[in-house]
């Protein structure tokens, strides 16, 4: 009886033990299974996080997160003029919600995007910079991304994925490369700056002739102006001017007629 009373307790024990409650987090899908101890596992129903069954007889869970991840890829590729342009690239995608059962059993489960996604990705980069050069690889990033986009969304069009967008770093050129860009763009700085001064100096010149042209023409009217009557009048008016001030001690002695100053224009 004891025996017997031992055998039940173990058996029990063991059923307890074997019992799960297999959950599954918020933003994942779970593929629930039963696992026996003998014999091949058994798919039972999935369940959308946060979630549980309650307690199950051997069942397991395969949770996968249908949120947006960003996966992300180094590559190194030689351009079509023979040059080795380094750069990253990456996809914002995801598994498609409800399709966890297609995901675990046919796409590799957790591992779905090492062992189905990345490769096709990666070929969708290299096929769209194949045939661009170096420096033209680097100018026209947005244009290899659209071209990489639309092949690899053409490639999960009927898998349960979705892809939200397709990135490509900057590219990096190879140094000696880079160098002479560097010294081009240096040159044609240094070109813009030159160009600007001269239109600078053309437009101080401008202002001297301008200047230079009033100043001729303000001569001219000055010496036109400048009759003898003119220059007796004004120093009349000089004179007048100093006798009427309080503080003047000048001594003026007239000499030309009528107590003015006599007025001669040179070379008469």
């Amino acid at each position: 009886m004891k025996r017997w009373v031992i055998f039940v307790a173990s058996l029990l024990f063991v059923l307890v033990c074997a019992c799960t409650n297999p959950k599954t987090p918020a933003g994942y899908e779970g593929y629930l299974y039963r696992k026996p101890y003998i014999g091949t596992q058994k798919f039972k129903r999935t369940q959308k996080g946060p979630a549980s069954p309650g307690l199950r007889w051997r069942w397991k869970v395969i949770n996968i997160d249908v949120r947006w991840q960003t996966c992300n890829e180094k590559f190194k590729v030689i351009s079509k003029d023979n040059l080795e342009l380094n750069f990253n690239a990456h996809i914002v995608i995801r598994p498609k919600p409800g399709s966890v059962k297609d995901i675990v059993e046919t796409y590799g489960g957790e591992d779905w995007y090492e062992r189905t996604v990345r490769q096709p990705f990666r070929n969708s980069i290299l096929d769209a910079v194949a045939g661009y050069k170096a420096l033209e690889a680097k100018d026209k990033r947005d244009e290899i991304a659209f071209k990489a986009f639309e092949k690899f969304r053409s490639w999960i069009q009927d898998k349960p994925f979705e892809i939200s967008s397709l990135v490509v770093g900057t590219i990096e050129l190879p140094p000696r490369v880079k160098e002479a860009q560097d010294l081009k763009i240096a040159k044609e700085t240094e070109l813009e700056r030159k160009k600007f001064e001269v239109e600078i100096e053309k437009k101080d010149a401008e202002i001297r002739v301008i200047e230079a042209r009033g100043i001729a023409q303000a001569q001219r009217i000055i010496n036109a102006s400048l009759t003898p009557l003119y220059i007796q009048h004004e120093a009349i008016q000089a004179q007048k001017a100093m006798a009427d001030s309080p503080n003047n001690t000048m001594i003026y002695i007239p000499v030309g007629a009528q107590g003015v100053p006599l007025v001669y224009t040179l070379g008469k």
